[in-house]
């Protein structure tokens, strides 16, 4: 028997997919913001999907402001725009 994949649900679209398969955006214990590319930085993650669609609706719908309990300002999202050119 092979070795257990952890699944996460996207904040985007909502699907369960692999932890691997998904970004990590973490609020650190000192407030801020990031993406966490190597899944293991301390602090309250959200998974979102490799895409700019899920992006778009996460910004739309707020999900990040219910997933941090607190107002995300707008520049965090133009800064996680810029970097998930980088990742995608």
């Amino acid at each position: 028997m092979g070795k257990k994949i952890p699944q996460r649900q996207c904040i985007g679209c909502g699907e369960m997919k692999d932890k691997t398969a998904l970004i990590r955006i973490v609020k650190t214990p000192e407030g801020e913001i990031v993406i966490d590319t190597v899944g293991r930085k301390n602090g309250r993650g959200a998974y979102l999907c490799r895409s700019a669609e899920c992006l778009a609706k996460v910004r739309k719908s707020h999900a990040l402001d219910r997933a941090f309990k607190e107002h995300v300002p707008e520049t965090v999202y133009q800064k996680l725009e810029e970097d998930f050119g980088h990742i995608e």
